[in-house]
């Protein structure tokens, strides 16, 4: 217990999982917060000072891993305090010390983890005093990946907590006086968060902890010169590991400084809302993700999420990307060929990881080696095609012979999980292992032809070779035949039949066949671990070639899925113009069954800026501001479009506010949130920027919302400081007047059709305005009882021949009261008076015959009076 206490005062906040023979125990509160977790019986052990007995639960070490995972799944952290000791050969009790720390950053058991997305572990450092800088770093423990990065000015929490949920960390460091409101500001659910001593994220310290792990002198061969804080953040990262990992993180050589302006900037509102990763309802496969997920390694699988949620900037490394999947989606047998190889492709990246922690299993290093196994076919593959991209890739693959060798001919070709379970070292790999081996499985026969030979070499035919558990081996030899015993022979005990022996070589043989499994065991123990460190020693090799396997894995999934859909090559450009023909959009066109309707889009900086988009509701507007906006991420991710032609500029950012949202935790109504994300957009678009824009203003009243999704779209449309590419889509049919009164507005609507009193979509998106949005045929479709319609159709009648009541409001109530003074006029409507002055300037009075000027008059009041 002494033991248990000094391992908890380490570790205080974690459940300590303390090693006793086959099981994990855990004790007093620890105990009982597990046993409720993960319904397991609590009981107790011999009482403690104070006569009262000890809470224990405990589960079997064999079966560890499953607990602890379910632990962590509900927030926990697990340290692990293991027998680090012989038990034979320890003098008292064993020695036990805390080997690992599992918290929710930190787990790395592949059977445990979606093999299909990351596992991130940040350190975030808030502002000094005087400073607006956050450092953010992260690290993917079960890869290796290492990046950081510094947010600066007055959006720096802004854009900090928008990058968090794009990465979405399992678990987040800070400094334990470092304040969260700053990260809970728009309401974001945090992950698990770990309070660390603040020294540990100071440069100083922080430098130290890194140029030991990367082994360098200095930082600036990793871009982190002149980044304190990202230092300080990183540093805290590395120690942190260093404490609960306790051991070499060899994979960890490599750390990335990421720029803003390095990638495409997508937010977590905007990938929400363009259902880049899941669909509003959180279904994986219904989302861009899914649909271009094909992906036969999982490697390739978490790359091309990688992508998709950080697509190039870099015109030059676009078009390399675009020609590589060109170069693979006309070459049909070579693209065959390689992803039939890529499919034997294990987890490289994630072997590796565990190679390096020390917890992989021999199964694990079979696998590593079958997949450098598959290497040099597809060098030989890629070996024949052209792109520039690919020849690159052929360059970075390496198989690493040696290893390879070594681990094919030392493993078995089907090793046990677990080396502690035997028969891991491959027969003829090691002469100790097979003399061991032999011992253990041929002892029968060695006996019996030791005792052929003692037969034959003291001519007493009965003589026997013996076992008991009491005295091991000894010959038994009858009484009768006493007198021809050798001298060698060692008495060891008498019989009423006659007497048993030993000598020096049965001795001998009994100790090596008694002692064969245990030395055996130990022996491939040694073996394996030695291979596994020679693995951890190539990480750096490995990680790259893992790389390059998992980018052709990408490449050859965007080109297969290009060739079989029909998808076109776009042209990427520095220019302005934003130009589709027959677009479609990639998730809906797989998904449905009836026929996609392909539309086009003209967009420029100039002329055609922005977009007011208008139709009927479920006519497709939404969906195709969506079309659009994908369109643009998978171009600069490196696929190629679901259009047949499509001429792209580079965006540096794209926003997208698509459908209804709310955050009742936070008390924010949907409106609420819809203007949170309007502001974002105009305070930070920029004119290399696309826009999305779909239904400003329908969370509050019409006038409200009319007028602010006017001003919106105006200042979109004549901002100095940014003008950018917008799809403005709006029921708010006044909004087509923009385009007569500002340049770079134009109208554009989806066509729909009426028959019978029956709707019918179209879906094509033309030029120009429309002037219905038939939400009460929608609402007939969608099963609304007919008395409904009925009055509904009512009360749209009264209300499109402006049926104003007193104050200025529509009546719904019935008629409209004339009563009352001068009735609030709608916003565009043009005054009554202000008609009559018009027509009356028209009429030339002195051209106008008597019956002329009588006729007019009676016009004009018949007008009056209607």
């Amino acid at each position: 217990m002494r033991q248990f206490q000094d391992a908890k005062r380490q570790h205080p906040d974690a459940l300590l999982f303390f090693r006793m023979g086959d099981f994990y125990e855990l004790f007093y509160e620890d105990a009982v917060v597990a046993s409720r977790a993960l319904e397991l019986t609590l009981t107790s052990r011999s009482k403690d000072a104070a006569g009262t007995g000890i809470p224990m639960c405990g589960v079997p070490f064999h079966a560890a891993d499953g607990y602890i995972t379910r632990l962590i799944r509900q927030g926990f952290s697990v340290a692990i305090c293991d027998q680090v000791e012989d038990p034979k050969a320890a003098k008292g009790l064993v020695r036990r010390e805390v080997t690992r720390v599992v918290t929710p950053g930190t787990l790395t058991d592949v059977a445990y983890l979606d093999a299909r997305a990351p596992a991130l572990l940040a350190a975030v450092l808030p502002p000094g005093k005087g400073s607006m800088t956050w450092g953010l770093a992260w690290v993917e423990l079960s890869t290796g990946d290492f990046a950081a990065t510094e947010f600066d000015g007055e959006a720096a929490a802004t854009l900090l907590r928008e990058e968090l949920g794009v990465l979405l960390p399992r678990e987040v460091l800070l400094p334990e006086d470092a304040d969260l409101d700053p990260l809970r500001a728009d309401g974001t659910p945090l992950p698990a968060v770990t309070r660390r001593e603040r020294w540990q994220f100071s440069v100083d310290a922080a430098q130290r902890a890194l140029t030991e792990q990367l082994q360098t002198t200095g930082l600036a061969g990793f871009g982190l010169d002149g980044h304190p804080c990202a230092i300080g953040a990183a540093g805290a990262l590395v120690q942190y590991l260093r404490d609960t990992q306790k051991g070499d993180l060899t994979h960890v050589r490599s750390l990335a400084y990421r720029e803003t302006r390095d990638g495409l900037i997508i937010d977590a509102t905007t990938l929400r809302h363009l259902e880049v990763l899941a669909s509003t309802e959180g279904d994986r496969q219904v989302s861009l993700l899914g649909v271009l997920d094909e992906t036969v390694t999982t490697m390739g699988a978490r790359l091309l999420r990688a992508w998709l949620t950080k697509p190039l900037v870099a015109l030059d490394a676009i078009r390399d990307r675009l020609d590589a999947v060109e170069d693979l989606a006309f070459r049909s047998v070579e693209r065959g060929t390689l992803r039939e190889t890529l499919a034997q492709v294990h987890d490289v990246q994630r072997l590796v990881a565990r190679a390096a922690l020390g917890t992989a299993g021999p199964r694990d290093l079979v696998a590593l080696a079958r997949s450098l196994a598959a290497v040099p076919g597809l060098r030989e593959t890629l070996g024949t095609l052209q792109a520039p991209r690919l020849g690159q890739l052929c360059a970075e693959l390496d198989d690493l012979p040696a290893l390879r060798e070594r681990i094919t001919a030392t493993l078995a070709d089907d090793p046990p999980m677990l080396a502690r379970d035997g028969d891991v070292v491959r027969d003829g790999a090691d002469p100790e292992v097979d003399r061991l081996r032999h011992l253990s499985r041929s002892g029968k026969g060695d006996i019996s032809a030791m005792e052929e030979a003692e037969r034959q070499r003291t001519g007493i035919s009965s003589l026997k070779i013996r076992f008991n558990r009491v005295f091991g081996y000894y010959i038994e030899i009858s009484r009768s035949n006493l007198h021809a015993v050798p001298p060698d022979y060692i008495r060891k005990q008498t019989i009423a039949g006659g007497e048993r022996f030993i000598t020096p070589t049965l001795k001998t043989y009994e100790e090596q066949v008694l002692h064969a499994d245990e030395h055996l065991v130990t022996l491939e123990v040694a073996i394996f671990e030695a291979l596994r460190r020679e693995v951890a020693t190539d990480a750096p090799a490995l990680q790259r070639t893992a790389l390059a396997l998992a980018t052709l894995d990408v490449l050859a999934t965007f080109a297969d899925g290009a060739a079989r859909r029909n998808y076109s090559k776009p042209h990427l450009h520095d220019g302005d113009d934003l130009s589709i023909v027959e677009g479609r959009h990639p998730v809906v066109e797989t998904m449905t069954r009836e026929a996609f309707v392909p539309n086009d889009l003209s967009l420029d900086g100039t002329t055609q800026q922005l977009l007011v988009i208008t139709g009927p509701n479920m006519g497709g507007k939404s969906t195709y501001l969506r079309q659009t906006a994908l369109l643009c991420l998978m171009a600069q991710a490196g696929a190629f479009v679901p259009a047949r032609q499509a001429k792209l500029p580079v965006v540096d950012r794209i926003y997208a506010r698509v459908g209804a949202a709310d955050n009742i935790a936070r008390g924010q109504s949907t409106f609420m949130v819809e203007m949170q994300e309007t502001a974002s957009i105009l305070n930070t678009a920029t004119s290399r920027s696309l826009v999305v824009l779909d239904e400003i203003g329908r969370g509050t009243s019409t006038f409200d919302g009319l007028s602010i999704a006017w001003a919106v779209a105006e200042h979109l449309a004549t901002s100095l400081k940014a003008r950018p590419k917008t799809l403005f889509a709006t029921h708010y049919h006044e909004l087509t007047d923009l385009a007569d009164a500002l340049p770079g507005v134009a109208n554009a609507h989806l066509l729909v059709r009426e028959w019978q009193d029956q709707i019918v979509f179209l879906r094509k998106v033309v030029p120009g305005r429309s002037d219905r949005s038939y939400g009460i045929q929608v609402a007939r479709l969608a099963g609304l009882p007919a008395s409904v319609i009925r009055r509904a159709r009512e009360i749209l009648t009264g209300l499109e021949q402006d049926e104003l009541a007193r104050g200025g409001r529509p009546t719904i109530a019935g008629a409209a009261t004339r009563e009352g003074p001068q009735q609030q006029l709608g916003l565009f409507q043009v005054p009554a008076d202000e008609r009559l002055r018009e027509r009356l300037r028209e009429i030339d009075v002195n051209a106008l015959t008597p019956l002329q000027a009588l006729t007019i008059l009676a016009a004009l009041k018949d007008e009056a009076e209607a």
